[in-house]
């Protein structure tokens, strides 16, 4: 699974290096390209047995390629709570993006791929990580709704049986600015 999650790295890198090279030819004119950066509070329904609910907290690295299209680059942390005796699961989510504004630079289409890192209660398993998103940003705040599905971790399937797979639709609240 590691050696998985690192040639989705490469591939993911790779990606984001010749956007970011390609920006440089293609850039609107007057356009004052940069980074934004911004910090995030997420809540999400979990659609699998045993979660109820989830909770985290984010960074966000934005690069604006032009002023419609836009690379991300995002990490934080999210739990996974789950009633009872059983332990929650938490992870550490690295996650590359694409977002593109499509009504008056305002609402945006959003995709995120990566890899979740499970790092609480001597849980040690990882999972792709896979993050489609639509939202709103202005200037400073930025409110999206998302669908985030992991794999590769455990969930119950609606017998209570172990199957792998965890779904979620989160909201995401930030605020951010230009660096």
């Amino acid at each position: 699974m590691i050696s998985q999650l690192k040639k989705v790295s490469i591939l993911a890198f790779s990606i984001f290096s010749i956007f970011v090279a390609s920006a440089q030819d293609n850039a609107v004119a007057n356009y004052d390209q940069g980074f934004r950066l911004g910090f995030g509070i997420n809540a999400a329904a979990v659609l699998d047995k045993p979660y109820d609910f989830a909770l985290g907290a984010d960074a966000r690295l934005q690069y604006d390629l032009t002023k419609k299209y836009s690379l991300t680059v995002t990490t934080g942390f999210s739990n996974l709570f789950v009633k009872g005796k059983d332990n929650d699961l938490g992870f550490i989510p690295a996650k590359i993006g694409f977002k593109a504004f499509v009504i008056e630079d305002q609402f945006y289409l959003m995709g995120e791929v990566g890899g979740a890192f499970a790092v609480t209660n001597g849980y040690n398993k990882s999972s792709y990580l896979i993050s489609p998103s639509i939202g709103y940003a202005t200037k400073y705040i930025d409110i999206s709704l998302r669908y985030e599905l992991l794999p590769d971790f455990p969930s119950q399937d609606s017998n209570g049986l172990p199957r792998n797979g965890i779904n979620q639709i989160g909201l995401r609240l930030a605020y951010g600015f230009a660096l």
